[in-house]
């Protein structure tokens, strides 16, 4: 016989009412940086190959990876590539089934965001000193 309430109920949790895990977010957030990252690739790879083109091209390239938009595409590009790194440390640890566990999980998607915002800081005092 037919469910008569169905068509009163969600079929499914809907975002507006079920909340993401920390851990899921970071997931979702690795997948993401991925791609984010050939920004960045095409950005530097542009670069690259203007530097052995001619003068002129390397100086436009060079004039945009140095502009306030090359500044960000490739600072975004630095968080990505260490949340990433450390997303897929994380992952080593899944694979041998270390950090399953709720809180463990949790303690290392902080550890993830943390960390990732640490070391892109670090890495432009570096930049920016050495």
């Amino acid at each position: 016989m037919a469910d008569v309430n169905r068509g009163n109920r969600p079929l499914s949790p809907h975002l507006q009412v079920y909340r993401l895990p920390l851990p899921a977010i970071t997931s979702i957030l690795t997948r993401i940086t991925g791609h984010a990252l050939s920004a960045g690739i095409l950005l530097l790879v542009w670069w690259l190959v203007a530097a052995v083109t001619s003068p002129g091209a390397f100086a436009t390239a060079d004039w945009v990876l140095r502009s306030w938009l090359g500044f960000l595409i490739m600072t975004a590009s630095t968080w990505a590539l260490w949340f990433h790194a450390l997303s897929g440390v994380r992952h080593l640890f899944y694979d041998n089934g270390m950090g399953l566990e709720i809180e463990d999980a949790k303690r290392a998607s902080w550890g993830i965001i943390i960390g990732s915002v640490a070391l892109t800081v670090l890495s432009l005092i570096i930049f920016f000193i050495g």
